[in-house]
C-alpha cells in the first residue's frame, strides 16, 4: 500500500528544503524541493487529499509548516513565502523531532491559562477559517454549470487585467474554452485559456492536448481547475522546448477570488481574550 508521509516526517525535509532556497520559498516551490529532498515517487505525490484541492503531499506539508511556526523555525508573510528565522537557521534534526511534544506542551499550557481548549495543537482561528472558507468556495463553484464557470473565469480574467476576453467553448476546438489578450506596459500578449470544473487531478496528458490546439494560435495558455495538477502535469507546463502554459489550481483560484472581491469577502473578527493572571494580582 503507498504511504504518504506523516507531517512529522516533513518538518526536517521541510527545514532542509528553505536552506537549499536559499532560505525562503513559496509555497509551490517548497512543496516541488521537499519532494524532491524526499524523492517522493509519482504514485505517493498523485494521491489526492479528501478536501478535493490538494493532494495529500500538500496537506502535510502545510502541517509540517504550521508546526514548525508555532515551534519559531520558519515564518510566512502576507504573500504566502516562507522563510528561515534565526532559530531554524541553525536548529538540527534531533530539535525538530521534538517539534511536536513542544507543540503540545504550548496548547495544554494554553488550555491551562483559559486562552484554549488543548483540542487541537495547532488549529487556531486562522489556520481553520482559511480551510473551512475555501472548501465552501470549492463547493459552489463544483455545483455550477460547467459554462457558468467559463463565465466566471472570464470575469475574473478580466479584473486581473485581461481585456477583449471571449469564451468560445466550441467542441471540437482541441479544449479551448476561450481567448484573452493580456497588456503589459506596451506589449500585449494573446492567451488561450481552458477551464476544467472537477475534484480530480489533471495530468501531462491534458497539458500536452491543450498545447497541441494552441499551435499556430498563441504561445501562451492558460489552464484553470478547481482541482489540483499532477507534479508530471505541472513539469510538462513548463518543459524546455515548448511553450509554457500557466496552471491554476483550486486553491490558487480561491486565493485569486478572494483577493479580486469575486463572490468572497473579508471580515474583521474581533477576538476578546480574558487574563485570569490579572485578576489574580487585584
Amino acid at each position: 500500500m503507498v504511504q504518504v508521509p506523516a507531517y512529522t516526517q516533513m518538518m526536517w525535509p521541510a527545514i532542509d528544503a528553505l536552506k537549499e532556497l536559499g532560505g525562503s520559498a513559496a509555497n509551490d516551490e517548497l512543496l516541488t524541493k521537499v519532494i524532491e529532498v524526499m524523492r517522493l515517487p509519482p504514485e505517493v505525490q498523485n494521491i489526492p487529499h479528501t478536501d478535493g484541492r490538494q493532494s495529500k503531499v500538500s496537506y502535510n506539508l502545510h502541517w509540517a509548516k504550521t508546526y514548525l511556526k508555532k515551534a519559531g523555525y520558519v515564518d510566512n508573510s502576507v504573500r504566502g513565502v516562507w522563510a528561515l528565522t534565526d532559530a531554524g537557521e541553525t536548529c538540527t534534526q534531533q530539535d525538530v523531532a521534538l517539534v511536536p511534544a513542544l507543540v503540545r506542551k504550548m496548547a495544554a499550557d494554553a488550555k491551562k491559562n483559559g486562552l484554549g481548549d488543548g483540542e487541537e495543537p495547532v488549529v487556531d482561528a486562522v489556520d481553520a477559517l482559511e480551510v473551512n472558507w475555501k472548501d465552501q468556495l470549492l463547493d459552489c463553484l463544483k455545483s455550477i454549470k460547467p459554462d457558468a464557470f467559463e463565465r466566471l473565469s472570464q470575469r475574473l480574467l478580466r479584473e486581473a487585467g485581461f481585456i477583449k476576453v471571449e469564451v468560445t467553448g466550441r467542441s471540437g476546438d482541441g479544449g479551448i474554452d476561450g481567448i484573452g489578450v493580456l497588456r503589459l506596459n506596451l506589449l500585449s500578449f494573446q492567451v488561450l485559456f481552458q477551464c476544467k470544473r472537477y475534484s480530480g487531478s489533471v495530468g501531462p496528458s491534458t497539458i500536452r492536448d491543450f498545447r497541441g490546439a494552441m499551435v499556430g494560435r498563441s504561445d501562451k495558455g492558460l489552464l484553470i481547475t478547481t482541482g489540483t495538477f499532477t507534479a508530471e502535469a505541472k513539469k510538462e507546463a513548463t518543459r524546455d522546448g515548448a511553450p509554457a502554459i500557466e496552471l491554476i489550481d483550486g486553491e490558487q483560484f480561491c486565493d485569486l477570488l478572494k483577493q479580486l472581491k469575486l463572490g468572497v469577502a473579508t471580515e474583521m473578527v474581533e477576538r476578546v481574550v480574558v487574563d485570569p493572571g490579572w485578576f489574580s494580582k487585584v
